[in-house]
């Protein structure tokens, strides 16, 4: 097991997905990111929901929008849907997968 660098958990158990941050080849660089995990039935795969508020200048108000992203889950990770847990950044994984799902936060 290799040390990302990042003060996150490790998983007690091993995989051999060469996708997985800490058994594999994938080295995490860019924005870390706490969201909710909506949807979790693509194998390996799970979509990110991201909620912020965004100004907007002509009435002087903010509205809330949110955004999904869709990530690769190491199956040496147990996570759940509506857990919360930390993605980061990594190199294009696929068309539409470029962050990799890290760990559960609390």
């Amino acid at each position: 097991m290799k040390n990302i660098g990042l003060n996150i958990e490790q998983p007690t158990t091993d995989c051999d997905d060469h996708h997985c941050p800490f058994h594999g080849q994938i080295s995490i660089r860019g924005k870390l990111i706490q969201a909710k995990l909506i949807k979790n039935k693509a194998r390996r795969t799970a979509v990110v929901r991201i909620e912020f508020f965004h100004y907007v200048k002509k009435y002087m108000r903010y509205e809330k929008r949110r955004r999904n992203i869709i990530a690769h889950i190491s199956p040496c990770l147990n996570v759940n849907d509506n857990d919360s847990v930390t993605i980061g950044e990594c190199r294009p994984l696929s068309k539409n997968v470029s962050f990799v799902v890290l760990g559960r936060t609390n």
